[in-house]
């Protein structure tokens, strides 16, 4: 059996240091630098370096105001049969909106399941390219992020679906953080909200 060869590439972005990953598959990862531990990089082949590239202009043109460049990506997260129906459900969210948990259950066929889908919406491997950050608690409030509530804001406020505050201040200081293992960017519920019978925020 071939071995699966795997590519990384690190990418300075207004929320800090981001680090993408492929297969010859496609895009695995997108996510801060230091936040999961990915295998280690073994592959060169140009069908990795070109899904790399592609995942880094994208990424370039969305930071420069684009709306939703990734269409041209070929994306290739692991997780369940569940998971990646949350995950498609995600990628159905228009850009400038925000979605509550629940109703991101019933986008994913799955409306008693809103506990569930907050689980594989903090598991997503793509943050921002599949966008957890515009999922938010029933109350309209941000809810979690575990990459930080700063991050989270930036995201929504840069997509339209928040006034903007201080935008400029709030990356200038994302980018002068250090990241620390516990960073993400996924949205990482943790208080029971009643209303949707799942953790949200």
């Amino acid at each position: 059996m071939t071995a699966i060869q795997f590519a990384t590439r690190e990418i300075e972005t207004p929320l800090g240091r981001f680090e993408i990953a492929a297969t010859s598959g496609g895009l695995t990862h997108c996510q801060l630098v230091g936040y999961r531990r990915l295998p280690t990089a073994d592959g060169s082949a140009a069908e990795l370096k070109q899904h790399l590239a592609a995942g880094e202009a994208a990424l370039g043109r969305y930071f420069a105001g684009e709306k939703d460049p990734w269409d041209e990506l070929v994306l290739a997260p692991a997780g369940t049969e569940f998971q990646l129906r949350v995950w498609a459900a995600l990628r159905r969210i228009p850009y400038g909106t925000t979605l509550s948990y629940l109703e991101l259950a019933r986008s994913a066929g799955s409306p008693k399941g809103a506990r569930a889908v907050g689980q594989a919406n903090h598991n997503n491997p793509l943050g921002i390219i599949v966008p957890c950050h515009r999922v938010i608690a029933a109350d309209g409030t941000l809810g979690g992020y575990a990459g930080g509530l700063e991050r989270k804001r930036w995201l929504l406020e840069h997509e339209g679906a928040l006034p903007r505050s201080e935008r400029q201040e709030t990356a200038a200081r994302l980018r002068g953080a250090a990241v620390r293992g516990g960073n993400a960017l996924h949205s990482s519920p943790s208080v029971r909200d009643p209303a949707e019978g799942h953790e949200s925020a």
